[in-house]
């Protein structure tokens, strides 16, 4: 079945395109052009005053209403990719937190079978797995808990992926750990994309993990040395250096407003991601929650361990490209490109939103409000 569609704007990768006119065919986008004069009756979709985007794509999620990934089973995946689909997201990773080994081969087995499966008709895709954990510095560990982390090893690495059925696309890691910087080599061999984070290294180790493949930076600001200025550290590194990238909760709790600037400023629109970190509280009431085997409690947006040591998010990627327009006064079609093209060219991946691929895109209206989503040519 064709579907035409017509917008004010298109914002793609690369290129802004005016008054853009999109055939799909059923789930695929087979042309995009630019008309000047079109006849609306003749259109499925007639948006005059709206700007289509890529669809969202979150890289580190680990769970929403009251489900987390980990628990693996079709009914929990489906409920959170529904949930995420209703706030832009098209695509997302799903996101480990540290527990013991024969738990964490389990869930990413039950999370390989449901990418196998593939998505029903109103749930986001997940596009692979992200493995936070269990390669983590007991310093900087966040809420991790302590006894199920892990010295890095390429043979660890290599049963996490082979339990995941090479379904790993993204793996955090903390450089300075002994066996690490042979264990990013493995990632790279297997085609897993590295990232620091919950790490204390300095600037020399840093710059070493570079040069072994790392291409990003986990929650800049969280769970990482802080910057001295005479040791910068990993934060030294990360925002001075053009080729790495750099992901960022942005929503006004673990990163404060200043320093959301201080990071675009430094990173710019090619570089910086947003994230989201969100947890099972995602979408639901103050209360008390659990990420793995640690309580979380949820409150005004805050979510702190027993301890009070900050613990994820319960943001939506859709408020983290409103926000990132709030405190840095970027446009629209910057705040999209962090949580869509920026991600997927970290991971090497193509532009979604183009002639031959699935037709997920957002639907903007003239304030920047999200007000329409597609998802794989279904209008939600």
């Amino acid at each position: 079945m064709l579907t035409s569609i017509l917008a004010k704007r298109l914002i793609t990768a690369n290129q802004i395109v005016e008054r853009p006119l999109l055939t799909l065919e059923d789930a695929t986008i087979v042309a995009v052009s630019s008309l000047e004069e079109t006849d609306a009756t003749t259109l499925t979709h007639h948006w005059p005053e709206k700007t289509i985007t890529a669809g969202l794509f979150d890289i580190h999620t680990h769970g929403a209403v009251g489900h987390d990934v980990m628990e693996g089973n079709a009914d929990a995946l489906r409920t959170i990719g529904k949930f995420l689909a209703q706030h832009g997201v098209t695509e997302y990773l799903a996101t480990t937190v540290t527990a013991s080994m024969d738990f964490t081969k389990g869930a990413l087995a039950a999370m390989a079978r449901h990418i196998e499966r593939g998505p029903e008709t109103e749930e986001a895709r997940i596009a692979g797995i992200h493995i936070e954990g269990p390669f983590l510095s007991h310093a900087k560990r966040g809420m991790h808990p302590p006894h199920h982390l892990r010295r890095p090893s390429p043979d660890i690495l290599e049963q996490l992926w082979q339990a995941s059925e090479g379904r790993i696309v993204l793996m955090t890691i903390a450089p300075e750990l002994p066996g690490a910087l042979e264990t990013i080599a493995r990632a790279h061999e297997l085609g897993i994309r590295c990232s620091i984070g919950h790490s204390d290294a300095d600037t020399q180790q840093t710059m070493r993990a570079l040069k072994a493949g790392v291409v990003s930076a986990t929650h800049t600001f969280n769970a990482m040395r802080t910057l001295n200025q005479r040791e910068p550290g990993i934060l030294g590194v990360v925002l001075d250096r053009d080729e790495i990238y750099s992901d960022l909760i942005c929503d006004g709790v673990h990163v404060a407003p200043e320093l959301v600037r201080l990071w675009l400023k430094a990173k710019g629109s090619e570089r910086a991601i947003l994230i989201t970190d969100a947890l099972e509280a995602t979408g639901m009431p103050n209360g008390v929650y659990k990420l793995g085997e640690t309580r979380v409690h949820v409150q005004d947006g805050h979510c702190t361990t027993d301890e009070g040591v900050l613990a994820g998010s319960v943001l939506t990627l859709d408020q983290a490209v409103a926000n990132v327009r709030s405190f840095t006064g970027c446009d629209l079609t910057t705040a999209v490109r962090l949580a869509s093209r920026n991600p997927q060219q970290m991971l090497g991946w193509p532009d979604s939103l183009r002639v031959g691929g699935e037709a997920n895109f957002n639907v903007f209206g003239p304030q920047g409000e999200l007000v329409h989503t597609l998802l794989r040519g279904n209008l939600l």
